[in-house]
């Protein structure tokens, strides 16, 4: 379930990364990369799902995708978080590793 997840959070990513691509949707091409993405992206999540509890895998799927779409945004689209938004970004780890370390991982 964890690659599964790790997959969802891939494909999450991706789908952001076309979206914004895609320019509002006005073009053809990036706006069917972030159609199919999410597609994958929303099976590998519910496959995760089948075997962790729901909170922990949308929790972690959450802030790993938004790691990852603020990571994207500095290295493929230049955009340079201020410190503002990289404290915000340290506190999302801090959260998704409260919920999987304390977290209940009762299935």
């Amino acid at each position: 379930p964890y690659f599964m997840l790790m997959l969802a959070v891939f494909f999450g990513t991706a789908s952001n990364s076309f979206a914004n691509s895609a320019n509002g949707f006005t073009k053809l091409i990036p706006t069917l990369l972030s159609a199919v993405t999410i597609i994958f992206c929303m099976y590998c999540l519910s496959q995760a799902m089948r075997y962790l509890p729901v909170g922990m895998t949308y929790a972690s799927f959450a802030g790993f995708c938004i790691i990852g779409t603020a990571l994207v945004g500095v290295f493929w689209f230049n955009q340079i978080p201020n410190m503002v938004t990289v404290l915000g970004i340290i506190l999302i780890v801090s959260g998704v590793l409260v919920v999987n370390i304390y977290g209940n991982n009762q299935t």
